[in-house]
């Protein structure tokens, strides 16, 4: 019967096995170098973004909300000054006429007859007549005046009370949107510690911007305010990024560039979409050194263009007041106030 033995490879076998296995060895290393999907930390950056922007959106509406609430504190108060006003007023008004109502019964208690015939001086008696008939006119009209003035009050005393009710749905508002803030900021964090430290040291570098002064010749500021603005937030380069401030210690991005126009003099809305339409639409390809470029669709961040492509602006939650270029993301308008 025939063997079945297994013949022993030749050198050139063993070759071609030893070379297959590197190459196997080698793919499967290779193949768990470069992953096919994104790394998770690129994951984790890209939701941070995310919340960030969104946190940004929600920062603007709080502002917006703050403002309102701001005013319409300014109402009640305003409402209330006049109604303490009026009802000083009032009580004198009720007092004169107390007084009025006095005299005449102590002048006009008799019958007009008798007080004649007991008068000793006819014509001191008509004097006297006469005085009673001017009082009672007076007291008419200020009867009048007071009924008017009641009538005042209390539609203030109502505006108040409609004025207080908005405030009260302001404040809820402003909580709301305050309570969205910091969740999202606090979920931004979370997920930037749950990197590596070089990781997080990578995400730093890729996100940095410059906080030296770059060159910015070139270009004038199309006006002397403009120019004193962009002074103002050079001046605030370093300063950390707070939301829902503005300045001087601290900034988020509407609040960097209204405090800086308020140092020129110009007042600016508080939010970031106000802004965008608090003057003159240009160009991007005209933009001038203090005006202000507004970012994404909903213009929910600002900065201030700076010239020669760069932008000063409170980017977000820990980076400081910065330079970076003017196209760091899709502008939506530029504004020159």
């Amino acid at each position: 019967m025939g063997s079945h033995r297994r013949l022993a490879p030749t050198g050139s076998d063993r070759g071609a096995t030893a070379v297959a296995g590197f190459l196997s060895a080698a793919a499967a290393v290779l193949g768990a170098a470069v992953p096919a999907t994104a790394a998770p930390h690129d994951d984790t950056r890209a939701e941070v973004d995310r919340l960030h922007t969104e946190a940004e959106q929600a920062t603007e509406a709080y502002n917006e909300a703050a403002e309102r609430t701001d005013t319409l504190r300014e109402q009640v108060s305003a409402v209330q000054d006049r109604i303490a006003r009026q009802q000083g007023r009032i009580n004198t008004m009720r007092d004169a006429l107390g007084s009025l109502a006095g005299a005449q019964y102590r002048s006009g208690g008799l019958d007009p007859s008798v007080a004649l015939l007991l008068s000793a001086d006819p014509d001191d008696y008509l004097d006297k007549a006469a005085a009673l008939d001017r009082i009672g006119a007076h007291q008419a009209g200020e009867l009048r005046r007071l009924q008017h003035a009641l009538r005042h009050l209390a539609q203030d005393r109502a505006e108040a009370g409609r004025t207080l009710e908005r405030l009260n749905k302001s404040l809820r508002t402003v909580a709301a949107h305050k309570k969205t803030v910091e969740r999202k900021l606090a979920e931004a964090r979370r997920l930037l510690n749950s990197l590596s430290e070089s990781e997080r040291e990578a995400d730093r570098a890729s996100r940095s911007g410059r906080a030296d002064l770059p060159d910015l010749s070139g270009t004038a500021a199309a006006s002397g305010r403009a120019a004193a603005a962009l002074a103002a937030a050079q001046s605030a380069l370093g300063k950390p990024y707070v939301w829902g401030a503005n300045g001087p210690s601290g900034f988020d991005c509407s609040g960097l560039t209204q405090w800086s126009y308020a140092q020129a003099g110009v007042a600016l809305p508080r939010t970031s979409q106000a802004q965008a339409g608090a003057g003159q639409r240009v160009p991007l390809d005209q933009a001038r050194p203090g005006d202000l470029v507004a970012y994404r669709d909903d213009a929910s961040h600002i900065g201030m263009y700076a010239g020669n492509g760069q932008v000063i602006h409170a980017p977000y939650p820990g980076a400081p007041v910065r330079y970076d270029p003017v196209g760091m993301m899709p502008v939506s308008s530029v504004t020159r106030p």
